[in-house]
């Protein structure tokens, strides 16, 4: 403990010695928020005075200026912060002036929340405040917050900065940077203007299995854990596809769901193990739909959250005003890197990746080779939103096969800042085709890759029993937050990104 916690440790024993509970049970009667009064408070109305004769919030003391017999708290609670006055006349009127003398001046620090009750009024300075005529104590903070100081040249000290302390104490790094509640807000209207753009098109919000049996529905490393009564492995999810899918098999024309999915792979400014994102499925469309439809939610999404099709992210503005480009992924590796590889085996794979200076150990399969050409060489490339689209069938296992060339899939990423934002297809509803992919899987796990899919008998099961075409489409909620709140880390859009240890 260091010298200024020992000092809170010694008020709060002061505060019980007095017959104060520093953690009072009861509920406290609020009748405003901080911004609903600094909004509707106007001196030049004659009715304000008597409007705001007798409020009540409460919220944690930020600063406070003690002046003799009176002082000035700036007190925040969960919608901003507003002035508080107390002037120890007022808050003991009696003869006893301990209340104010000792609990307030001595024995209350900035941390602490109270409870106020009192009114309105405007200082000579402007400034729109409250009169403190009652304080009650409602926690005591026993560690004190890292508050930064501005000096009169306008530079900030002791500012709450280091990446790593902040993502560490994210309670703290809400409490004193103010712009981080702002980007968790602005999260929560994305998520909010998606749900709500489905749901008004009648598509059916629902929820599948987090632990699952068989980990598929895309190529990834996942977690392992073990069910003690069952007595089986079981994952944790990659992806809710098959799920999804198997719902719209069932009977439903549209569902979505907003899934928390985890992969075991490395980390990075654009992957989290953990993180979100959401599935839509609609029977009766392909890919080029979605395409259409994608595109037109966005630009939605994007004018409804930030007030315009625009986007300013990193120095860039990026529009996101609908038609967006649209390349086949073919093209995007010949335009970039010079090299026709429609025809390769993965033999003459292997040597453009040698050529390129690409490292490819452990990449196992034509359709990983391609992928590190793309994601290594061309996705970098992309800066305004742009569908990648028709990837070869050994990159797509879920995927159906192209229209018009049998060796391409009806498939297409959303890229956006080099990016992906999204990933699509015109889903594989053969479930002959589906099992023999299934199975081209198992043997590119056998010969050591990691992230190749299980074959999942349940799914296989149900598409016997008839899939509709649909189209499908999982939409990166943590990247898409950071295009729109200007982040260049996924950990600054996640609330609690996993961290290392640290060590003791």
């Amino acid at each position: 403990m260091n010298k200024l916690e020992k000092i809170r440790r010694d008020s709060l024993q002061s505060l019980r010695e007095l017959g104060i509970d520093p953690y009072p049970a009861a509920a406290v009667p609020l009748s405003h928020t901080s911004a609903e009064i600094l909004s509707g408070f106007d001196p030049q109305d004659p009715q304000a005075p008597h409007a705001f004769a007798s409020v009540s919030l409460a919220g944690r003391i930020m600063s406070r200026r003690i002046m003799g017999k009176a002082s000035f708290v700036e007190l925040m609670d969960g919608a901003g912060r507003i002035q508080v006055y107390i002037a120890r006349d007022e808050l003991c009127p009696q003869d006893d002036k301990d209340h104010y003398n000792h609990v307030f001046k001595k024995y209350l620090d900035i941390g602490d929340f109270i409870g106020v009750t009192g009114s309105v009024f405007q200082t000579k300075t402007g400034e729109t405040s409250l009169r403190c005529q009652t304080l009650t104590v409602l926690s005591k903070a026993l560690a004190p917050l890292p508050i930064v100081k501005v000096d009169a040249q306008g530079v900030s000290h002791d500012s709450f900065s280091d990446t790593e302390a902040r993502y560490r104490n994210r309670s703290v790094d809400l409490l004193v940077n103010a712009h981080v509640k702002g980007i968790f807000v602005k999260r929560a209207a994305i998520l909010r203007t998606i749900r709500q753009y489905f749901d008004q098109r009648g598509y059916l919000e629902v929820e599948t299995p987090v632990l699952q049996a068989v980990s598929g529905g895309a190529v990834a490393r996942p977690f392992i854990t073990h069910h003690n009564t069952l007595d089986i492995p079981l994952y944790l999810r990659i992806a809710n596809e098959l799920y999804l899918k198997r719902l719209i098999i069932g009977g439903f024309d549209a569902v979505y769901e907003f899934a928390k999915d985890f992969r075991n792979e490395g980390m990075d400014k654009t992957h989290n193990p953990e993180f979100t994102q959401v599935e839509l499925y609609v029977a009766y469309k392909d890919y080029l739909w979605m395409m259409d439809f994608t595109e037109r939610m966005i630009e939605h999404l994007c004018v409804a959250v930030n007030g315009s099709h625009q986007v300013h992210y990193q120095g860039e503005t990026l529009s996101f005003k609908a038609p967006f480009q649209r390349v086949s992924i073919l093209d995007a590796i010949r335009d970039h890197t010079g090299y026709d590889v429609s025809d390769m085996d993965e033999k003459g794979l292997t040597e453009v990746c040698q050529n390129l200076g690409i490292d490819t150990q452990q990449v196992v399969g034509k359709g990983k080779l391609l992928d590190k050409i793309f994601g290594e060489q061309c996705e970098g490339k992309y800066i305004a939103p742009t569908f990648i689209t028709d990837y070869p069938k050994c990159m797509s296992p879920l995927s159906k096969t192209h229209r018009s060339d049998p060796q391409l899939t009806e498939r297409f990423e959303l890229i956006v800042n080099g990016k992906e934002i999204a990933n699509a297809y015109s889903e594989l509803n053969d479930p002959i085709d589906q099992r023999e992919r299934f199975e081209e899987q198992i043997r590119l796990h056998h010969r050591g890759d990691e992230e190749a899919m299980n074959i999942d008998h349940d799914f296989l099961s149900a598409m016997e029993y008839g899939m509709p075409p649909m189209s499908g489409i999982g939409i990166g909620i943590d990247r898409l937050t950071m295009l729109f709140t200007d982040q260049r880390s996924i950990q600054e859009v996640i609330l609690f990104p996993q961290m290392r240890p640290v060590k003791s």
